[in-house]
């Protein structure tokens, strides 16, 4: 490897299975499996094509690891430079200890994305341009079901958001086919009246509350999510 060079580490004459890309680097090496690190691989010595005599010596260490460092083993090359399996120093356990300890979980970043086309913007104001120019000079705030959105540079209104922020069971589905996302525009009441907004159908959530709130489904704020008055 590049690092062993600039350590004066010599070369050690093993070669490793697989595409070789720079020195000390292989890809391709295995196959996905239920073996080490999610491969086909059962015998960690498979992975090993050949070791140069010229090179290699009696004595050479080797510490073969999965990336997670669950599954690790330790030899010695013999007199015949064959890999011998031995207990591992104290200062390797506590290396691949450490290589598993900087593993984290494996997750799925998912985001949803969506537009909000012109017949949506009008159920808003009057005229959905002057609405558009006010989400993007960030004096309206949008969110899908409380979860703050990133806002495409491009022109309209283009959003995304983690769905990990957004409530549970928070889309619906129509016969379209279309996907239903909760979409909310948040923003001063003088700032909704200088756009055209339906101000007279404006009602405070008191009211809402009181007409809806028994058989609207209650859920907490999610932490982590900013207040969306901007």
């Amino acid at each position: 490897h590049q690092a062993g060079k600039c350590l004066d580490v010599p070369p050690s004459g093993i070669r490793v299975r697989g595409r070789r890309s720079t020195p000390g680097r292989y890809f391709q090496v295995a196959h996905p499996g239920n073996g080490w690190g999610g491969t086909d691989i059962t015998d960690p010595l498979a992975v090993i094509e050949s070791i140069d005599p010229k090179t290699a010596w009696p004595g050479l260490r080797l510490l073969l690891t999965s990336t997670t460092g669950e599954d690790s083993l330790y030899c010695v090359l013999d007199e015949a430079l064959r890999p011998v399996p031995v207990e591992a120093p104290e200062a390797v356990r506590r290396t691949v200890e450490r290589i598993g300890e900087n593993c984290e979980p494996a997750l799925t970043s998912i985001l949803f994305m969506a537009g909000a086309g012109g017949s949506l913007r009008a159920g808003v104001t009057e005229n959905p341009v002057l609405l558009t120019r006010e989400v993007q000079s960030s004096l309206v705030r949008v969110t899908i079901g409380g979860a703050p959105c990133m806002l495409w540079p491009g022109g309209g209104i283009t959003i995304m958001a983690d769905v990990l922020r957004i409530p549970d069971n928070a889309f619906g589905y129509v016969p379209t086919p279309a996907l239903v996302a909760p979409i909310e525009f948040t923003l001063r009441a003088d700032l909704y009246a200088r756009l055209g907004g339906h101000v007279d159908h404006a009602v405070p959530l008191e009211t809402l509350l009181a007409e809806y709130g028994g058989g609207a489904r209650h859920q907490g704020w999610i932490a982590g999510n900013p207040w969306p008055l901007p």
